[in-house]
């Protein structure tokens, strides 16, 4: 297999990207419309380590605005599906008998996408807002305004809205081979592409050769744009792209504990085993991540690049 390869296909199966809401931004100030919308409302509890209630069958368990009672309060309006409002709110604030809760990366991988994409936009807000308690400028108190949306300083009148911190996170290939890096703290084997986050004054580009070059002195030559994923842990924007690079020898001193070149056949024989731990071989990310859907997409490419081209007479 010779040369850049890289699927046509578009990045799929990753968590929090798929079916969301309306966000309905011009009901964020309309306090009186949110009441009325409260009775019917579907609202998502969350307790103090963001996870969310559930029935007893691990789905998602989202009350309705009538059976809690009051209107819509502190609680975060999150926006509109099918006409239906959705709320999220801490859990503290409500009482619910015999709760069950389950946190975002497991709801990720067993819910379905709207509803897990629902969970990641509340998880997020809240911890922006539970994390948000004095004005960063004069340390003066901070109220919540426009449904959640907004936290204005009492004090100074400075506005604080919720913070998404932008990385890169990066397939490098050398036209043969995938480069992968691993963090001391993962389980044995586990390997992932190469991400960072964005610095003041760069582009996304620019992002991607020197966070390549700093965790592994691979040199990076030319990058394109794949695609996206919140990553709301706390809160991240992953954005995806494709690397060609140098087949230089990775080296690798600080955030990782390891980084090399892996052949299309060890990577195969890894999505082989379809995230089941054998033992032995290279663990990839979780499917719930984009990381995951680079490292597929690049398969994928490489694949297809091998396939011989049938010609007609």
């Amino acid at each position: 297999m010779t040369g850049p390869a890289t699927s046509s296909a578009p990045l799929s199966g990753f968590a929090f990207a798929g079916d969301t809401l309306d966000r309905a931004d011009a009901l964020r100030d309309d306090t009186e419309a949110l009441a009325r919308r409260w009775p019917a409302a579907r609202v998502l509890l969350l307790d103090d380590e963001g996870r969310a209630l559930t029935g007893a069958d691990g789905s998602l368990r989202a009350l309705d605005g009538r059976s809690l009672g009051g209107g819509p309060g502190a609680s975060l309006f999150l926006g509109l599906r099918d006409g239906v409002a959705w709320f999220a709110a801490h859990a503290r604030h409500h009482a619910v008998q015999a709760p069950t809760w389950l946190d975002l990366r497991r709801a990720a991988a067993a819910w379905p996408a709207f509803e897990s994409g629902v969970f990641a936009m509340a998880r997020a807000l809240l911890h922006w807002q539970s994390s948000t308690r004095f004005c960063s400028a004069c340390g003066g108190d901070i109220t919540f305004r426009r449904a959640g949306y907004t936290a204005h300083c009492t004090q100074c009148g400075k506005d604080h809205y919720p913070r998404v911190d932008p990385a890169v996170i990066v397939a490098v290939s050398d036209g043969e081979r995938l480069l992968l890096g691993r963090q001391a703290a993962w389980p044995p084997r586990r390997y992932s592409v190469v991400a960072g986050f964005v610095e003041p004054g760069e582009t996304l580009e620019q992002t991607v050769v020197r966070e390549v070059l700093e965790e592994t002195q691979v040199r990076v030559r030319a990058c394109r744009y794949l695609g996206a994923q919140p990553w709301p842990f706390p809160g991240a924007l992953m954005l995806g792209f494709c690397a060609e690079a140098e087949p230089d020898p990775p080296q690798v001193d600080g955030e990782l504990e390891d980084a090399r070149w892996f052949t299309f056949e060890e990577i195969d024989a890894a999505l082989a085993r379809d995230g089941g731990d054998d033992g032995e071989g290279l663990l990839l990310s979780p499917s719930i991540s984009i990381a995951r859907a680079l490292i597929e997409h690049w398969h994928a490419g490489m694949r297809s690049a091998a396939m011989p081209v049938e010609t007609g007479r």
